[in-house]
């Protein structure tokens, strides 16, 4: 069965979702450790109490962004993982770390992507005036927010929408497309060619793009 390494820097709801899909069987696979850049990172007691090995490894703690980035591969690589999943990890990493997992990283972004790369994408969208919104699953490559795309999750903007509402609605988004990404990939459904997303026709009756009613909010 192939294991993964989930980074997350907070509560880690998307890492939950993970869990929780693991739990019920829809996500064949094994996660082998979960790692935080924040002793103060809620997601760490819930890892622990579904049996997952956790452990912190403060990026306080380093002169520079690449001690630390070495420092985190050395970490993640003694579990030895098929791939390293970011489920909120609040840091930018390295060309030399990504280029180290490539192929074997993946990350959630809170917009659909290429619009909106980076911060405050909720915020940004509504300034934007929008009508659709979402979250992306993809690879990450060393330009940030820019990797292929592997699925996508849209919700509706709606009228009256804050930051707070649409955030909601994109983050219960994410947690249903997140472990469909990594469902995929765990059943070796997922390929990576000339940097360009593939998913076996088998899966033609799930799309690419979620779309997901203004209704489904948490």
């Amino acid at each position: 069965m192939k294991s993964i390494v989930i980074l997350i820097s907070g509560r880690g709801s998307n890492m939950t979702a993970l869990l929780d899909a693991v739990a019920s069987g829809e996500l064949p696979l094994r996660v082998a450790a979960v790692i935080s850049n924040r002793a103060d990172a809620g997601g760490l007691a819930v890892a622990a109490a579904a049996g997952v090995p956790t452990c912190v490894l403060e990026h306080r703690g380093f002169v520079s962004r690449a001690d630390f980035d070495a420092a985190l591969a050395e970490r993640i690589d003694a579990f030895a993982p098929d791939l390293v999943v970011l489920a909120g990890f609040l840091r930018i990493l390295g060309d030399d770390f990504v280029n180290h997992y490539a192929g074997r990283l993946f990350n959630i972004h809170p917009s659909l992507l290429p619009a909106f790369p980076g911060l405050n994408t909720h915020r940004r969208a509504l300034a934007e005036g929008v009508r659709v919104h979402g979250c992306t699953v993809h690879f990450v490559t060393p330009a940030l927010d820019h990797g292929p795309i592997i699925v996508q999750a849209a919700v509706p903007v709606v009228d009256g929408d804050d930051e707070d509402s649409l955030a909601a609605r994109v983050l219960a988004a994410e947690h249903r497309v997140y472990p469909l990404a990594l469902r995929w990939w765990a059943e070796g459904r997922l390929h990576l060619e000339s940097g360009r997303v593939r998913v076996d026709s088998s899966l033609a009756a799930v799309p690419p793009t979620l779309i997901v009613p203004a209704a489904a909010r948490t």
